[in-house]
Parts: structure tokens; C-alpha cells; sequence
């Protein structure tokens, strides 16, 4: 992996006429619309920058080419309908996290449409099979959370699944092991910075697209400025998810968040 690799975390592209998934405000600020994506993608060709998977930055270690990691996270009907094509579009690759067990869901992905997205060379990564909190959960959740997720989602396109990426961020040493003693090749999360070839393969860095961010901010993110401040704001958000456990956490922010 090249040394500054910025690894980008969407979710649910929001188009016109079309219900998102779920209606939380908590969702709703991820929601990236369908015109400011193709934007964000029109600014990285223009900057000469690669969108890449993945594999592909844990595969390289050409410290001369410019790329960004592009991931989604939860496996929206959109990532076939509108992210695909226009990451075609602008010759760029991702990695897709699905939520295993809402394959088929309306809103979601159905299989077929995952299966399209794998053979049209974008990456399919596991997402968790409920995106329950994996923090919360005993051994024996775990391994459907993680061992019979990847199974359902290998089995549907006739692929290996070699990546996955938190639920809510909630990352721990544990995880990491048992996703290692899996047969995954890293973990996603949603802690905030720049990965670098000492970063650990099962603690990868993204930092979030979300609804809000304008043209100016994209661009700020992708020259990796400003990345303190939020890696800042997130650090009290954690500890906010450690004082209160997540069930607690969830029904304060639900308060707080704007309808929006």
C-alpha cells in the first residue's frame, strides 16, 4: 500500500424520487445526493487521482501514482443503479461492504444486481450479515456476523469475499482476530486518517462522505487536510459510544441529530 492512501466511506447515494432506506436522521446525514457524487468523481479525474478498490491499495506499492480507495458501506440498490455507473463512467473501481442478510430487502441490493456489480469487476466486500454492533455481541453471534455472512455473500456471486468493514465503527482486537481466523484479508472502520504501509490491514482509516460535504470540503479531504479536526471530533464521539454503551448512545443521538 503507497504511503498516504485515503481511503473514502459512502453509503446510500440519494436520488431524486427515490425513498432512501431507512428514514433516521442518524442515516439520513450519510446520504450522499446522486449529483454530488458524480461531482467528487469529475474532481478526482481532474486532479489526475485514481479511484481504486481495496485490493488494489493493499496490493500496490507505487509511491508515484496518485489513487483513493472508494468503499461504500451496506449494499443500497443504488450502488448498482447509480454509484456503478458512474464510477464506470470516470474509470474508477470500489469496494462494496453488503450487509449480508438484506440482500433481496427493497431498498437494497437483490442478488442478481450483486452478482452484476462482482462480474462488471467491482469488488464485493462483507458488510456483517444484521449490522448489529459487533461490540455487543457474544462468540456465536460473531461467527454469523462475520463466518455465515461471508459464506451467504460468496455463495450468491460465486466469488471469495476478502474484506469487511465495521458496523457503526465498532472495532476491536477481537474482531480483528476472529475476522483473520476467517479467511478476511482486512477490516474496514471508521476511524479517521490516512493509511500508510505500517497501517494494520485489519485497522484501516476511511473518512466519511456525508451529505454536507460541498465541493470545497471534498476537495480539502482528498488533499488529506483538515483530517485532525475530525479525527478529533470522532475521538469524542467513541468515547461518548464507551461511556454510554450503544443502545444509550443510539437513543441520544436519535435526540439530537436535526431532521434533515
Amino acid at each position: 500500500m503507497n504511503d498516504q492512501t485515503l481511503f473514502l466511506m459512502y453509503h446510500e447515494i440519494a436520488a431524486a424520487g427515490r425513498r432512501l432506506c431507512e428514514p433516521e436522521p442518524g442515516y439520513v446525514r450519510y446520504a450522499v445526493s446522486e449529483a454530488a457524487f458524480r461531482h467528487q468523481l469529475a474532481h478526482l479525474q481532474a486532479s489526475g487521482t485514481s479511484g481504486i478498490s481495496v485490493s488494489q491499495a493493499l496490493a500496490t506499492a507505487d509511491q508515484h501514482q496518485s489513487v483513493i480507495v472508494i468503499t461504500f458501506d451496506d449494499g443500497c440498490e443504488t450502488d448498482a443503479l447509480i454509484a456503478a455507473p458512474l464510477l464506470a463512467q470516470f474509470a474508477c473501481k470500489a469496494t462494496f461492504y453488503v450487509i449480508a442478510g438484506r440482500v433481496g430487502l427493497r431498498g437494497y441490493l437483490s442478488p442478481a444486481q450483486l452478482r452484476e456489480l462482482s462480474a462488471a469487476g467491482f469488488e464485493i466486500g462483507c458488510h456483517s450479515m444484521t449490522h448489529g454492533y459487533l461490540d455487543d455481541l457474544n462468540d456465536e453471534q460473531l461467527r454469523i456476523e462475520l463466518g455465515e455472512a461471508k459464506d451467504r455473500l460468496e455463495q450468491i456471486i460465486s466469488s471469495r469475499i476478502a474484506h469487511f468493514s465495521c458496523p457503526g465503527g465498532r472495532w476491536s482486537r477481537s474482531l480483528a482476530r476472529s475476522a483473520a481466523k476467517l479467511g478476511y484479508e482486512s477490516i474496514a472502520t471508521s476511524r479517521v486518517g490516512v493509511n500508510t504501509s505500517t497501517t494494520s490491514r485489519f485497522n484501516l482509516a476511511r473518512v466519511a462522505i456525508m451529505r454536507d460535504t460541498d465541493s470545497a470540503a471534498f476537495a480539502r479531504i482528498v488533499r488529506g487536510e483538515g483530517l485532525a479536526a475530525r479525527r478529533a471530533r470522532a475521538g469524542l464521539l467513541n468515547a461518548a459510544k464507551t461511556i454510554l454503551g450503544n443502545s444509550a448512545y443510539e437513543r441520544v443521538r436519535a435526540r439530537v441529530l436535526p431532521q434533515s
